[in-house]
């Protein structure tokens, strides 16, 4: 049984995405940059591509400054070269004239023909440093611009940071009619779990013990119910997976073999996020890990060395993966949010190992309630890498 009640009840597919590492964040070993894996067009485009041709539902396109390439101009060039898959694109709100964002979410809409769902983000730019409140309450206010762009005919909105009366709308009505692309939003603190409540669709998490992850999917219901609103959840988190336990233990070796702490740290600390309370505790996480760096028997913490946010992987047989899946699902996880080292090869081994023996969908068609889930494969029947 679910934790909390979820906007997808009764659903027994899951939308299970990977990741297109567009911020400089693809690596042979963590912390040692490689020419072959930056973050060019050329590599992360591929990386998409692949994922589209082996069946993921989504594809989590994220975005920074420091590094890395802008995620709705990469999106959009996709946009022709993909057939199935949706895009995620992350959005930091005020970066961006919301009315002009909008419009240019729709637009992407049209091109991908309803391939798109779009992650809201609430952090710092470049340079500034504003009150975390300040920030969610920009965000907030740019989520309600956004759904009035798509739902009316005008955009009324008497607010702290924008003030607009009597827009018209009719240029930037989206490809999806139901309200727009779903958004989903990752946030710990009080004033991100209340946006989110209100408007958003898909509440992501980062990897954390089970019983950590239920305590947060309460707390995030109960915020939603107040609201009179039910949510989705979904997890970001790595992946590790081979044929045999040793095999999968030796990768997770192997990527952080060639480390040095001090430039883990400062690939950790270059983030705009990196000292926001998901990140303290993905810190929490490493600091409570055994000597190998599991904190559960199959979530290693070592990926956190290295990079902010998300810093845990699944280690694993595809047998024991997809029983960590299923754990989750059982929990009312819908979404997940796949990754590993290097993006491009892990791509190929968990499409080939896990990915057919998932019962897969798409949640936008899920909630527009046209047929979406795949088949699965009985473990142990098809291609294997």
């Amino acid at each position: 049984m679910s934790v909390v009640p979820v906007k997808s009840e009764g659903l027994s597919a899951a939308e299970v995405s990977w990741f297109a590492p567009l911020c400089s964040d693809d690596y042979e070993y963590l912390g040692v940059p490689d020419g072959g894996y930056r973050s060019s067009w050329e590599n992360t485009s591929r990386i998409l591509q692949r994922a589209d041709e082996l069946g993921f539902r989504n594809i989590l396109c994220p975005s920074s400054y420091q590094v890395g390439q802008d995620t709705l101009s990469f999106v959009a060039a996709n946009a022709p070269l993909t057939k199935s898959i949706n895009m995620l694109a992350a959005v930091r709100c005020g970066e961006m004239q919301p009315i002009m964002l909008a419009r240019t979410i729709a637009t992407l809409d049209h091109m991908l023909q309803g391939r798109l769902t779009v992650n809201i983000i609430s952090s710092d730019f470049p340079g500034q440093k504003e009150d975390s409140n300040y920030r969610y309450q920009r965000s907030r206010e740019v989520v309600e611009i956004l759904k009035q762009a798509w739902t009316q005919d005008e955009i009324n909105v008497n607010g702290e940071i924008y003030q607009f009366e009597g827009l018209t709308t009719d240029p930037v009505k989206p490809y999806q009619q139901n309200g727009g692309p779903l958004l989903y939003f990752g946030g710990y603190s009080p004033a991100a779990v209340d946006l989110c409540g209100e408007h958003c669709d898909v509440y992501l998490m980062w990897p954390e013990k089970k019983e950590e992850l239920a305590g947060r999917m309460k707390a995030v219901h109960e915020r939603a119910a107040k609201y009179s609103r039910v949510l989705d959840y979904g997890l970001r988190v790595h992946m590790i997976v081979r044929e045999t336990e040793a095999e999968a233990k030796d990768h997770a070796r192997k990527i952080v073999s060639k480390l040095d702490d001090d430039i883990g740290k400062a690939i950790r600390e270059r983030a705009l996020d990196s000292t926001s309370l998901g990140v303290s505790h993905q810190t929490k996480n490493r600091d409570n890990a055994d000597d190998e760096g599991f904190i559960e028997p199959r979530l290693w913490t070592g990926v956190g060395r290295a990079r902010s946010g998300c810093g845990a992987a699944l280690v694993g047989t595809p047998e024991q993966i997809l029983e960590e899946i299923e754990a989750y699902k059982k929990m009312g996880i819908r979404s997940f949010i796949f990754s590993g080292y290097p993006h491009l090869e892990e791509c190929d081994y968990f499409g080939e190992l896990v990915l057919p023996h998932l019962d897969t969908c798409s949640l936008p068609e899920v909630y527009n309630r046209r047929p979406q889930s795949t088949p699965t494969t009985p473990l142990g029947v098809g291609k294997r890498i």
